[in-house]
């Protein structure tokens, strides 16, 4: 093999569903999930995947028994790893809409990743639409962490911005318990959603950044239900 093909990603699966083209691609060491051409997220790091998770954690009361997290979007499955290894959580519920992502993870290569959290008794796969899952079901969570997007800003497919429109950031408020907390990834900063988290009725709104090698930092905002 020439050397510039080691290089090269290898297309693992390719599927179209009902959002469009998506993609799993093995690029050396690493697996990467592309959506309808999109970049959606990588395998090499993982931190801010990580930071989602803990920093939901931390605004919590410390003394909030076994609370509920709803994780919006499986991924590569770095948050639920990051959320079943933490026994303080109770029930970990994680929304993902993409049969093929589903399968990536119990049937093929992300398996190596999520198996155990996957395993978890605490663990539960909704495979619906988290718009669609936040505005119809009764469930109440202490915690909704979600990344399903590469931010406000920058959508994977159109229908997901009205997760971050005044009735989406409504929904998800009104899916949080009295003092639960609402964590965003994204993969840069953005004033105009922190405005939208405190239009919303959200308080205690902060960001928390993790520092890249190139470019602007990868970003969760953080904001509470206060009521």
């Amino acid at each position: 093999m020439p050397a510039t093909d080691a290089h090269r990603p290898v297309v693992l699966d390719r599927r179209e569903g009902p959002f469009g083209e998506v993609v799993l691609r093995e690029h050396g060491d690493d697996f990467e999930i592309i959506a309808n051409g999109c970049f959606l997220m990588d395998t090499s790091d993982g931190r801010s995947e990580r930071l989602l998770i803990d920093a939901a954690l931390a605004s919590l009361p410390a003394d909030r028994r076994d609370p509920s997290v709803l994780i919006g979007g499986l991924g590569v499955g770095f948050s639920l790893v990051r959320a079943a290894g933490e026994p303080r959580w109770g029930r970990i519920a994680v929304v993902e809409r993409e049969q093929a992502i589903v399968d990536w993870h119990l049937d093929g290569p992300l398996g190596r990743i999520s198996g155990d959290a996957l395993a978890d008794p605490r663990t539960e796969i909704l495979r619906t639409d988290l718009v669609d899952h936040l505005r119809t079901t009764t469930e109440r969570y202490d915690a909704l962490c979600l990344d399903i997007d590469n931010g406000p800003d920058w959508t994977v497919t159109q229908d997901n911005g009205n997760l971050y429109s005044p009735t989406g950031l409504a929904a998800c408020r009104a899916r949080l318990t009295p003092g639960g907390v609402l964590a965003v990834w994204s993969a840069q900063p953005s004033e105009a959603f922190g405005d939208a988290l405190r239009n919303a009725g959200f308080h205690a709104v902060t960001t928390e950044e993790v520092a890249v090698a190139r470019g602007v930092p990868d970003v969760v905002h953080l904001a509470l239900r206060g009521d």
